[in-house]
């Protein structure tokens, strides 16, 4: 009798399903974000959205950067997602709690620029704006710190996310 763990060559494995990995989840899902400004070079902004297709299996990532900067155009990049990419952004979603937090004491969207994030997912809708923020030292000296630090964090992790599923698809260098 083996004792080993990795299943013999040419058998089918059934892996266990871990809650929220490798499962199909028809939860309809709606994930936008944008930063921008109007500046010297005119209007700059970075915006993408998630949102799961009419099928509730499959989703689209849309994506648009625009910088004006030494005559730079708009780039526009539409992909086909899937399942496990949905759930991923599901998970991360859920997982920073940002349902939980208010957008009433953040810095309010300036001359430099402004965020939003909406969100999408099973009941609830939830909408933020907020200024851009530059780094957590702007996240700690809001007067919202924590709320704030759920927002920074999760707009990164999205926007990882995000810039790796593009420059794989496409090869190019987000700004």
């Amino acid at each position: 009798m083996s004792t080993s763990t990795s299943p013999p060559v040419g058998k089918e494995t059934i892996v266990p399903i871990i809650e929220g990995h490798g499962q199909q989840n028809a939860e309809p899902l709606y994930v936008r974000y944008y930063s921008g400004h109007q500046g010297r070079f005119g209007h700059e902004f970075l915006e993408f959205d998630i949102r799961t297709n009419s099928d509730g299996k499959s989703g689209l990532l849309r994506y648009a950067n625009n910088s004006n900067y030494k005559n730079d155009t708009l780039i526009k990049k539409n992909v086909t997602i899937s399942p496990a990419v949905l759930n991923e952004v599901r998970r991360i979603v859920k997982e920073s709690e940002i349902e939980l937090e208010s957008d009433e004491r953040w810095p309010e969207k300036n001359r430099d620029g402004k965020q939003e994030l909406e969100i999408r997912l099973g009941k609830y809708h939830i909408a933020f704006e907020t200024a851009k923020i530059g780094s957590l030292n702007d996240v700690q000296n809001s007067d919202d710190p924590e709320g704030l630090r759920v927002f920074y964090y999760l707009v990164n992790d999205l926007k990882a996310l995000v810039f790796s599923l593009i420059s794989l698809h496409f090869k190019i260098k987000p700004v």
